[in-house]
């Protein structure tokens, strides 16, 4: 069968009322299931693995098998109470789709569902990978082995986007997002009564210079022009006001462009950690964790005919898009197998996590048509 809009827009309605969080996503991985074996199968197969059960890979057999293009898609939500107001809003309290992650699945079923009416060219592979909120599924999935006997040759992408015209398509060559890395720190010292500062360790002040002086990592270390992100956002010390914290805990993310700068800034933060320890007589323990989220560095050959195609295509309105500092575990994939990530324009007064996110579903066709008509260019073109 061919899924109408109108199907489209329910089964995006039905996920969006069951977000899972990463590596528990159950009843999403079945709600996908049941929806693919409602497709023509006859060109269908499938692959799972104990290693990641929420995982799913779906090869379309095509008229070739000298070659594979992958399409990806992300399938947790994240936890957040939702406030939209949606007749199908969220049906489990504290869980939401408030990334789009309903709306990318969506897309990438309605594009396999044209495939399987369709049989393509050269084989195509389409990944639905849990926990890309947290967890690196990404790098779980490619490390699970799932991808070794049906690994693409290229492989693509997108992410919704709320700042653009409903149904746009936006990319850029290089660096589309941000590499991103965890930063964890328990600091500790020795607590008192507040009447006796120097018979304790205070952390409250420890803690408070290792943030101020994160604030030069990227001003004095990164070159201006390529830009980065040291952000704390979450700082607890102490219990109450007039007893000195004797630990202090705090939790935020490095952010940027190339895996470099972001190694350069891990390194100047593990630096920062131990002047602190030094200075203030106390002990830091930081733990920096990038797991696969690395910059999402899009391939200079498929992004350039992925751009040209877009531009030339009358149906699509094309907008080239600056990087952002979003992170994104598509970019362990990228470094792994050439790609092309891309935006969906999604039109929401309201940003990516936000509990009040409700991406415009008038999206959903024009992404379905933008990516089915690529990917059969893309055949055509794949060899030359």
């Amino acid at each position: 069968m061919a899924f109408k809009n109108e199907q489209l827009i329910q089964i995006y309605q039905q996920l969006h009322q069951i977000p899972e969080l990463g590596l528990e996503e159950f009843e999403t991985h079945q709600f996908l299931l049941t929806t693919i074996h409602q497709m023509n199968q006859e060109n269908l197969k499938y692959q799972t693995t104990d290693k990641l059960p929420t995982s799913l890979v779906v090869k379309v057999n095509g008229k070739k098998h000298t070659k594979r293009i992958g399409y990806r898609t992300d399938i947790d939500g994240l936890p957040i109470v939702e406030q939209t107001g949606l007749s199908f809003a969220s049906k489990t309290n504290g869980r939401m789709h408030a990334c789009g992650h309903d709306i990318h699945m969506t897309v990438a079923l309605g594009i396999l569902d044209y495939f399987a009416d369709h049989q393509p060219e050269y084989d195509l592979i389409f990944i639905f990978q849990p926990s890309e909120e947290n967890h690196s599924g990404g790098m779980k999935l490619y490390q699970s082995g799932i991808l070794d006997d049906w690994m693409p040759d290229e492989i693509y992408a997108f992410h919704d986007n709320p700042n653009l015209p409903t149904g746009a398509i936006g990319s850029t060559n290089g660096t589309l997002f941000a590499g991103t890395c965890e930063i964890h720190a328990d600091l500790e010292g020795l607590s008192g009564h507040a009447a006796f500062p120097h018979a304790a360790n205070d952390m409250a002040v420890a803690v408070s210079a290792f943030v101020m002086q994160l604030q030069t990592v990227v001003s004095r270390n990164v070159d201006p022009i390529e830009g980065g992100v040291v952000t704390i956002g979450h700082i607890n010390a102490g219990d109450t006001g007039n007893v000195i914290a004797g630990h202090a805990h705090v939790d935020g993310t490095i952010r940027s462009l190339t895996q470099v700068n972001n190694l350069k800034m891990q390194k100047r933060v593990q630096a920062i950690a131990e002047g602190v320890a030094l200075t203030y007589s106390c002990q830091v323990n930081l733990t920096l964790h990038q797991g696969g989220y690395l910059p999402v560095e899009n391939n200079h050959e498929t992004t350039t005919d992925f751009i040209k195609y877009m531009k030339n295509n009358q149906s699509v309105n094309f907008i080239e898009t600056k990087p952002a500092m979003t992170g994104e575990d598509f970019g362990f994939l990228l470094s792994k197998i050439p790609g092309t990530m891309f935006w969906l324009g999604v039109n929401s007064p309201y940003s990516l996590h936000s509990e009040k996110l409700a991406p415009d579903t008038n999206a959903i066709f024009p992404g379905i048509q933008a990516m089915t008509g690529f990917l059969e260019h893309r055949f055509q073109t794949i060899d030359n």
